[in-house]
């Protein structure tokens, strides 16, 4: 326990601390400083093994012209780590500096929200999804889709497992929107860092700047939504050492450790990375999604791939693969692809429509979506594996699935009859009921006389005879010549 004291002391310290580091900023890089005070407290405090009133060496070290301690405090030997960090500073990456800080920062708040049950602003975890219609349930609107029909179990989601490879523009949105669906387990795979020049996408934030994307959104989604459990890997799945250890995750990342995962999604913006995902994807028989958005930013599209069943990418490859063109040799110093926050938006939204579709059980799931912005035109189409793909290991799948096509037509088909189920007009709050305004008698006496007509011609409806349809001992006016004045003018000397 520490004494107000002690802790006025600490603040104090603190203070000197951070009037030296703003003085030093001048001549330092400010990308190596926290930027935050609350960092800045905190990494004293990961640093302090014993916290507040701990003792160690002499401040005058590290703060010019302190006499000494103070009486009942003693020195925190965080001090100490304060001492060398500006030449520690000097010597490493400031990016890698911000970063290790952040890292500290980040498991310095999820701890405190473990020991607050959910922190401030974070609500705690939840083991069931409930249907109960609350404002503090956050899976009501998402379960009112099992109410309605559409999704027969929805508290399945929380037992799959999706991979991510590139948190980007289309990549975040889709690990978001999954997050506040409710899925079990993310995988994040990104080496890139978060730049000023994204924030015309969504989900990024200005003050994200300089982290690695996967820990950003890890961060942001675990505040969306703690019962999804996260994992993220920064680094570029291309590379040898990387692209096995990807394959690893791929097979026994699962929500149960050891098993594999239940669907990757490509939200990559190279040729190079969906090659690797494909040549993964097609070793393992693993099921995934393709998704790509233009470089003039008005188009994208999705794409199943199931290997064996359907084409997979090798087997319709674009232009750049086709021609063995090095991907680098086509990009030009100082420009860039444009980007739109609504384009990327669209894609992910029907990547993730379709990955809840397959997941699910329900609607119709696409093989390939297309989306144009120009026409907002949506042309879909089914590409069935090219027998001669240069991928092995895809032709190797088509044979296995062939084969298993083949074992399921010798096997006898068996009969299923579907009943059918009466037609119950559900009760509601009103008492309505729909009843026809016309009896019976009343419909055939206004029903004419059939014509003569070849068999199998009928008619749509009869033109009703007037004699016949003149009920018997009710009398009928007889027609007149004269105009609606006449005959207004009779009935007023009446």
């Amino acid at each position: 326990m520490t004494s107000p004291g002690q802790s006025l002391a600490f603040i104090f310290y603190l203070l000197i601390v951070i009037i030296m580091i703003i003085r030093r900023a001048h001549t330092t890089d400010s990308s190596r400083l926290p930027h935050s005070l609350l960092q800045l407290g905190l990494f004293c405090a990961r640093n302090s093994p014993r916290g507040l009133g701990c003792s160690g060496e002499d401040p005058a070290r590290w703060a010019p012209g302190l006499p000494g301690s103070l009486p009942g405090v003693g020195t925190c030997p965080c001090a100490a780590g304060l001492s060398v960090w500006p030449s520690r500073a000097a010597a490493m990456d400031s990016a890698s500096l911000v970063e290790e800080l952040q890292l500290r920062v980040r498991e310095l708040e999820e701890a405190l929200a473990r020991e607050r049950g959910g922190g401030q602003g974070q609500r705690a975890r939840i083991e069931r999804m409930s249907p109960e219609v609350t404002d503090s349930n956050p899976y009501s609107r998402l379960m009112a889709l099992k109410r309605m029909g559409i999704v027969k179990d929805y508290e399945k989601i929380r037992t799959f497992t999706v991979a991510v490879i590139g948190v980007g523009g289309v990549g975040s949105v889709t690990a978001e929107m999954l997050t506040r669906c409710g899925i079990g387990k993310l995988l994040l795979f990104d080496y890139d860092k978060v730049e000023l020049a994204n924030m015309n996408r969504l989900f990024f934030q200005p003050h994200q700047a300089g982290q690695s994307k996967v820990q950003a959104a890890e961060h942001t989604l675990r505040n969306i939504n703690p019962d999804v459990q996260f994992e993220v890997h920064n680094y570029n799945i291309t590379t040898v050492d990387n692209f096995q250890h990807f394959m690893d995750r791929i097979s026994y990342g699962g929500l149960e450790e050891g098993k594999p995962i239940d669907l990757v999604l490509s939200c990559v913006d190279n040729f190079e990375a969906r090659m690797a995902i494909n040549t993964a994807c097609n070793e393992l028989g693993q099921t995934w999604m393709e998704s790509g958005v233009s470089e003039n930013a008005v188009s994208g599209h999705i794409q199943l791939i199931i290997p064996g069943e359907s084409a997979c990418f090798a087997c319709a490859p674009p232009l750049v693969v086709a021609a063995n063109i090095d991907e680098k040799t086509l990009k030009r110093e100082g420009v860039c692809a444009a980007s739109l926050p609504t384009t990327m938006g669209v894609v992910a939204g029907i990547l993730v429509q379709n990955v809840l579709k397959f997941l699910l059980n329900f609607g119709t799931v696409s093989y390939y979506l297309g989306y144009n912005a120009m026409q907002d035109f949506f042309p879909t189409m089914a590409m069935k594996p090219n027998p001669y793909c240069n991928d092995k290991n895809c032709r190797k799948q088509q044979e296995a699935y062939k084969s298993l096509q083949e074992k399921k037509a010798a096997q006898p088909k068996q009969v299923v009859v579907e009943q059918e189920e009466e037609i119950v007009h559900e009760d509601n709050d009103w008492g309505i009921e729909l009843v026809s305004e016309v009896s019976e008698e009343e419909l055939k006496a206004a029903s004419g006389p059939l014509p003569d007509l070849p068999k199998g011609i009928t008619v749509a409806y009869t033109i009703p005879n007037k004699e016949e349809n003149v009920v018997a001992g009710e009398t009928t006016v007889a027609e007149s010549e004269e105009s609606l004045e006449e005959l207004m003018a009779k009935m007023k000397n009446m």
